[in-house]
């Protein structure tokens, strides 16, 4: 029998526009490849935006399609039903959300990198480093739950 890593989960960033998103795709699409399709998964974002176009395009390269997505107000997540929350800002700050029990901070830097002059190679560069180790940290955490489901 599998272990339930977690029954509901949110990913916050700022904009919900490209760390959160991919997390929330990843996280899906990990689950249900491991019979855990029952999990709740969620992002949202203390200043929604719109989700990237180069998120939607790094995601559509391992098969995850994440186009359909909408950027979501962090006030608008019902608290009682999110039992883990990870938040994915560095140099931001992250938005908070004080109802989950766990907490996760995994601090990456905006992949958009809008402060540099960067060609769209190395954009999507930044987008598929920030997707590869959001992966691996939720293989991580999927494969070894923190919150054991007791049965």
């Amino acid at each position: 029998m599998q272990i339930e890593p977690f029954r509901s989960v949110l990913f916050l960033c700022v904009a919900n526009s490209a760390r959160s998103q991919m997390a929330e795709g990843l996280a899906r699409h990990l689950l249900k490849a491991r019979g855990l399709a029952g999990s709740r998964v969620l992002s949202a974002g203390s200043a929604p935006s719109r989700v990237n176009p180069l998120a939607i395009a790094v995601m559509a390269e391992v098969g995850i399609d994440i186009s359909g997505h909408e950027s979501t107000a962090v006030a608008d997540v019902v608290a009682a039903d999110i039992e883990l929350v990870v938040t994915l800002c560095a140099e931001e700050v992250c938005p908070t959300f004080l109802h989950a029990s766990r907490r996760l901070h995994w601090p990456l830097a905006d992949p958009d990198r809008k402060h540099e002059n960067l060609s769209e190679g190395e954009r999507l560069a930044s987008f598929r480093q920030a997707r590869d180790e959001i992966r691996r940290r939720l293989v991580e955490l999927i494969d070894r739950p923190l919150i054991p489901t007791l049965t």
